[in-house]
C-alpha cells in the first residue's frame, strides 16, 4: 500500500530538477495553497485512511498494544506523506502542500481509529476466522492481486479484461535508453520499432476475452478448497470484472458510452469464462495452480498481438494532463504488471514444498 502511495505521489517520475533559488532548507517548507481543491483533498484523504487501517491491524496482529499501534499508524503514514511532499519540490507540475499533507495525516487517522473500532467490536478476530475457513495458508499474495485486479482494468485493454501487455512498452523504453550507446547496435531485432499490429481476429479476440475473465477466478480457487466456496468467489469475480469495465468506460468515453465494452466477442468470453469456472470448481488447487499458469500465459500471448484501442488515443491527453494523472499511471502499471505478478505467485506456491492439493 505505501508504494502505490508513494507512486500516487510521484507519477509521472520525469523531470526532476532542483528549483531555482532554493536552499536545502527551503525545501522542507511545505507552503499552504492558495487555491481550493475538493477533489485533490478528497483523494489525499482516501488514500492514506487504508494505510492508517493496514498498519494498526498489522501492529495489533503482530502482538504491539491498541495505543502503540494508533501511534505508529499516526506517525509512519506522517513522515511518508511529508517525505513525498517535500520530493514534490523536484518535480515540475507538481505542488508540495501543507494542506495535502494535513489531508494525509488526517485519513491515516481515520483509518487508524477506524481499525481501533473494528478490533474493539470483535469484527478483526471474526474477519481472521472467516479468513482461516474460507482460503488456504498463505494466501496473502493471492488475495492483494484480486483486489488490485478491478484497479487494473481501470486502465483501457486491447480487449475486454485483456491485461498484461507490456512488451511494446519495455521496447520502446529500451530504444530510448540505448539509443546512443554504441554496443547496442548488435541489439537491432530488439531495438527495432515495434511492427503494426492488426486486429485480432473474431475468435482470438473472444478467446483472449475468455482468458482474462477466468484467469482471478482461477487465482481465487489457487487458495481455496473444491466447494460452495469456489462457486461464490467465481460470481464475486465475474461481477467485478463486469463492473470493473463499466466504470473504465464509463470514466473513458463518458456515461452514454458505459456498456460499450460489452461487444459480441466480450459477451461470448464472458459466457465461455463462466462456463469454464464452473467445470474447474472440483479441481484439486495444484492442477488448478498449474491450469492458471496455462491460461495466463495464453493470455499475455494473445494481447501482444492486439494493438491498443484507438478510442483511447482520444482520451489519454485528458488523462495524462488533467486531474486524473496519478490515478491514470496507478491503473496503467498495474493493468500492465497484473498478470505477471500472478504468474509468479502461482510458481512460487507450485515449487512450494508440501503445498496443498
Amino acid at each position: 500500500m505505501a508504494v502505490l502511495v508513494v507512486y500516487a505521489s510521484l507519477y509521472p517520475f520525469t523531470g526532476w530538477r532542483w528549483p531555482v533559488g532554493s536552499g536545502p532548507a527551503a525545501l522542507l517548507v511545505l507552503p499552504w495553497p492558495p487555491w481550493q481543491t475538493p477533489l485533490d483533498e478528497a483523494f489525499n484523504f482516501a488514500g492514506y485512511l487504508p494505510l492508517g487501517l493496514l498498519v494498526t491491524v498489522a501492529a495489533v496482529h503482530s502482538g504491539l498494544r491498541l495505543r502503540t499501534a494508533l501511534l505508529l499508524a499516526l506517525l509512519l503514514p506522517a513522515l511518508l506523506s511529508y517525505a513525498t511532499e517535500v520530493t514534490q519540490h523536484l518535480l515540475p507540475g507538481r505542488h508540495p502542500s501543507l494542506k495535502d499533507w494535513l489531508m494525509n495525516v488526517l485519513g491515516a487517522l481515520t483509518g487508524a481509529l477506524l481499525a481501533a473500532l473494528l478490533h474493539l467490536s470483535g469484527l478483526l478476530q471474526r474477519w481472521r476466522r472467516l479468513r482461516q475457513r474460507w482460503f488456504a495458508r498463505q494466501s496473502a499474495g493471492a488475495l492483494a492481486l484480486l483486489t488490485l485486479w478491478p484497479v487494473g482494468l481501470l486502465f483501457p485493454a486491447p480487449v475486454p479484461w485483456g491485461l498484461g501487455q507490456l512488451g511494446g512498452h519495455l521496447r520502446e523504453a529500451l530504444q530510448h535508453l540505448l539509443a546512443d550507446v554504441p554496443w547496442a547496435d548488435g541489439l537491432a531485432l530488439v531495438l527495432a520499432p515495434s511492427p503494426v499490429l492488426q486486429p485480432l481476429s473474431p475468435l482470438a479476440e473472444r478467446l483472449a476475452s475468455l482468458l482474462g475473465l477466468l484467469s482471478p477466478v482461477l487465482l481465487a480457487y489457487a487458495v481455496t478448497r473444491p466447494g460452495l466456496r469456489r462457486l461464490v468467489l467465481a460470481i464475486g469475480a465475474l461481477g467485478m470484472g463486469f463492473v470493473a469495465m463499466t466504470l473504465s468506460t464509463l470514466l473513458n468515453f463518458g456515461p452514454a458510452h458505459a456498456l460499450a465494452w460489452l461487444t459480441p466477442a466480450a459477451a461470448v468470453g464472458a459466457v465461455g469464462a463462466a462456463l469454464a469456472a464452473a467445470a474447474a470448481l472440483p479441481l484439486p488447487r495444484r492442477l488448478v495452480m498449474a491450469l492458471g499458469l496455462m491460461v495466463l500465459t495464453a493470455l499475455l500471448a494473445l494481447v501482444h498481438q492486439a494493438p491498443t484501442d484507438p478510442y483511447f488515443a482520444q482520451t489519454l491527453q485528458a488523462w495524462e494532463q488533467g486531474r486524473w494523472v496519478r490515478f491514470h499511471g496507478l491503473a496503467q502499471w498495474v493493468g500492465w504488471l497484473w498478470p505477471f505478478a500472478a504468474i509468479a505467485w502461482l510458481l512460487m506456491r507450485l515449487s512450494a514444498r508440501g503445498a496443498a492439493s
